[in-house]
Order: structure tokens, then sequence, then C-alpha cells
């Protein structure tokens, strides 16, 4: 994706593209990208746009609209939204014949159109039938994001500011794994810390005060009082986080995080991680970038629970989680957040 990028900032635009996936922010950026490159103004972009839906396009109408020439420019745009779920005709012919014409032009795509194939994420049987196999030379993956740290680092980067260790930490614990919100709350952190000072730095500090995280009743305490063993803390500090952030989303935020606490901790147990230096063990547990200075954390929890009660842990989480999808009737949250704490801290 930062090849596209580097390339379509470059000045260097294609005449198709097929962005495949679900992260929806980063396609509309790099649309956004493609449509300021193309065209010298906004007026003139709004001008020679087109955006159509697949549930309401046929290919041969897509092909039809995609080989008109723009009007008093050398080139347009045109954006298939949802392309996965192109209509159909009727019969299998008018099927075929609109197949083999959209075959036809995206093996000669007009030089005057820019198309944008845009669909959602396909299952790999849908991916091997045509017209997708056909557009895999074009295809641009868009998946979910899997490290939110590691883009929380860059897009800071983009801007010219850096996370400070323990801000990342927090930052990425607290904040929805989606482009989209990482991208507005970034943006949010950068306004906030230019006014406190001219460093380029965002500090902790500036994340428990903008995101909205209390200093004293977040999940690091939690996570700290965990391997103290201090069940009346731990049960506290929960309970002060689902009174913040609403009980039912509070505590599956708490799910959330202690799962990958947990999990991290599972894999410390292996023999091979025991052996393996700081920088190996970060990648074995999922931590890159500025995230790789906690790895010696987990390294010490890891003497603090056993390989049982670490498994025993995972169970207990997986069972609150699967009460809070409705498969487990439950008086309240509250009731889910104390049992979970007894589970986790129990010695049996």
């Amino acid at each position: 994706m930062k090849k596209l990028q580097k390339e379509i900032t470059s000045g260097t635009i294609r005449p198709l593209y097929f962005f495949h996936g679900p992260e929806s922010f980063l396609k509309e950026e790099l649309t956004d990208s493609i449509r300021k490159q193309a065209f010298p103004s906004d007026e003139e972009a709004a001008v020679n746009t087109t955006v159509l839906y697949g549930q309401d396009s046929v290919l041969g109408d897509i092909v039809s609209r995609a080989s008109e020439f723009p009007m008093f420019t050398s080139r347009k745009l045109m954006i298939v939204r949802q392309f996965g779920k192109f209509k159909k005709p009727g019969s299998a012919d008018k099927q075929k014949q609109h197949l083999e014409q959209f075959l036809r032009y995206i093996r000669n795509p007009s030089d005057s159109t820019i198309l944008i194939l845009d669909a959602d994420q396909l299952d790999r049987k849908e991916m091997q039938k045509s017209p997708f196999r056909e557009l895999e030379p074009f295809r641009q993956d868009f998946p979910l994001i899997k490290n939110p740290d590691i883009f929380a680092t860059e897009r800071a980067l983009q801007q010219g500011w850096e996370f400070e260790p323990e801000a990342l930490k927090a930052f990425s614990a607290y904040i929805h794994p989606s482009a989209r919100e990482i991208a507005r709350e970034i943006e949010k952190l950068v306004m906030y810390a230019s006014s406190r000072s001219d460093d380029r730095r965002i500090t902790s500090t500036d994340v428990y005060e903008c995101v909205g995280i209390s200093k004293q009743y977040n999940v690091f305490e939690l996570e700290k009082n965990l391997a103290g063993r201090n069940l009346r803390l731990c049960s506290g500090i929960s309970l002060m986080i689902m009174e913040r952030e609403g009980q039912k989303e509070g505590l599956m935020n708490i799910v959330r995080y202690l799962t990958t606490f947990y999990i991290r901790i599972w894999k410390l147990h292996s023999p091979e991680a025991r052996r393996l230096p700081l920088a190996e063990t970060a990648k074995l547990l999922g931590m890159y970038g500025k995230q790789e200075y906690f790895a010696k954390n987990y390294q010490q929890y890891a003497t603090k629970f056993s390989l049982q009660e670490t498994e025993r842990a995972i169970l207990a989480l997986q069972q609150t989680d699967a009460a809070l999808k409705g498969l487990e009737a439950y008086p309240d949250e509250k009731y889910l957040l104390l049992r979970l704490m007894q589970q986790l801290l129990s010695q049996k």
C-alpha cells in the first residue's frame, strides 16, 4: 500500500484499480489522493467523477460508462462501490456476454478513464471466479488493521510526531483497531499536544487527557495488580473502568485487553520462548516498534503465573466473552466482572 501511495503522490495514475477488503477508510484516502492528482481543482474533480454501485450495475453498464469520453478534460474518474455485488442480467447467455465485454475492457482499459472497482472482503472461492480472477494484476488489498500500534506510529510520523512508549501503549489499548478511528484520534492528539509543547512528542499525559483515560483506573493499573494478585484493587479498577466507559462496553474492553495479556504470557511458557533474546520475544508476542519496550514486562509476568493458571484464565475470559455475546444468561455486567476476577486470581 505504501508503494501505491508513493506512486500516486508522484503523479503516476493507472487506468484501473481493484480495491479489495473491509478497511474502507484507507480506500477512501487513496481514492482521494488519486482524485487530487488527476484534477487541478475540486470543481473539475466534482464534474468529472462518477460513482456507481455494484448492486445497481451490470458489467456491461460499467464498461459502457467507463468507455465514454470525458467532457472538457483529458480524463475522468469512475468509482464502482460494492463491486463484489455487481448485478447480473437474467439469462446465462446475457451474463456471459456482459462478462466477455468486461474482460475485453480490463485487458485494454481506456486511457481517458480512471476506473476504481471497490469490493468488500470476498471469500477465496469467489476470488477464483471471473471477473475477480482476471482482476488479480490490478488488486490492492485493504485488510482490517492487525497492529494498531504500528499504524498509529506511522500515522503520527506522517504528521511529524512521535509517540513515547507509554503513550503508545495507552493509545493502542484503548482505541478501537480501525484505521478511521485511529486517524481521527491522532489528529486530535496532534492538535492537543501542539498547544502544550513544540517538541513534537506525544506523551502518556496527552493520551490520558485527550483520549479520556483515567490515570488511576485503566487497564495498565489492572495489569499490574493482576500480577500482584490483588483481588480487591483489580475488582475496583475494573468497576471504575466500566463506570466510565459503559458497563458492557467497558467490560468488553477489559476482556479484549486481558485476553491479549494472558495469551502473551501463555506463549512465553514454551521452552523455546525462554531462550529468545528480547527483540525476538517482542516479535513472538506481536509487539513491534516502541512496543518492544514492554516485552520484558511480560517475561516477568510469565514467572508469576503458571501455565495451568494462564490456561485457566484464558478459559475464564472466553466464558465471559461468550456471555457478553448472548451465549450465556447473566444478571448484569458487574456480576460477570466480579466472577471473572475471582476466576483469574483463584489459586485452585
